[in-house]
């Protein structure tokens, strides 16, 4: 059987969103032990809640939702990369961080950070003080034509600047996935199976993710 990683946040009640972003809350609507024919839940959350992908639409106005998502954006060869996010001593990943490891042209990115642990720390505790990408990083992604980039926690730019982050790698026709846990994966090489829910309209979805390490 192959060895599948499962990289995806699993969804529970009141855990950890970006600050304004609805609350996740999980609603038992049947219930079999209740005498009922069957268990029926109801799921009230955020697009952007647990492990997600962000289309272009979520910055770019008339720009492709996450329905519109090309097949082979997210199922492909990826690459782990350990970043520590040193530039300036504010969590930052900056672009000098990032010309050392190599980074060509169509790649998948996924960034593994300190951040994985806080899912199994404090998986209800929205941490303001996070590793994430700055905006000569992104610009430096965005020159190197990568395809997806993927960090382990809710936003791919930080509390400050992450607007701009984003715009850099969606103007770019770069895929984001935010909220994985890469706490079980070790930097190298790996084929990515992410695929976020269909959903109209929308700039973005849940998605189940996974790596299955390459021979």
């Amino acid at each position: 059987m192959d060895t599948l990683i499962d990289i995806s946040v699993t969804i529970r009640a009141g855990m950890a969103v970006w600050p304004g972003d609805p609350r996740v809350e999980l609603e038992k609507l049947q219930d079999i032990e209740a005498g009922d024919e069957a268990n029926v839940s109801r799921i009230t959350m955020g697009a952007h809640s647990g492990t997600h992908v962000d289309a272009p639409l979520h910055y770019i106005p008339g720009a492709t939702g996450i329905a519109g998502i090309p097949p082979g954006a997210l199922l492909g060869p990826a690459r782990v990369i350990l970043a520590k996010g040193t530039n300036g001593g504010s969590g930052e990943i900056g672009q000098e961080e990032l010309e050392t490891q190599g980074i060509r042209q169509g790649e998948r990115i996924l960034f593994k950070t300190e951040n994985s642990a806080l899912w199994g720390r404090s998986p209800g505790l929205f941490r303001k003080e996070f590793i994430h990408l700055g905006a000569e990083a992104a610009n430096f992604l965005a020159q190197k034509k990568v395809r997806a980039v993927g960090i382990d926690y809710l936003s791919v730019g930080g509390l400050s600047g992450g607007t701009l982050v984003h715009k850099i790698l969606l103007e770019a026709g770069i895929w984001i996935i935010e909220a994985l846990d890469l706490s079980m994966a070790v930097p190298g090489d790996y084929e990515l199976i992410c695929l976020p829910l269909k959903i109209e309209g929308l700039e973005a979805a849940p998605a189940r993710a996974y790596l299955r390490p390459l021979p």
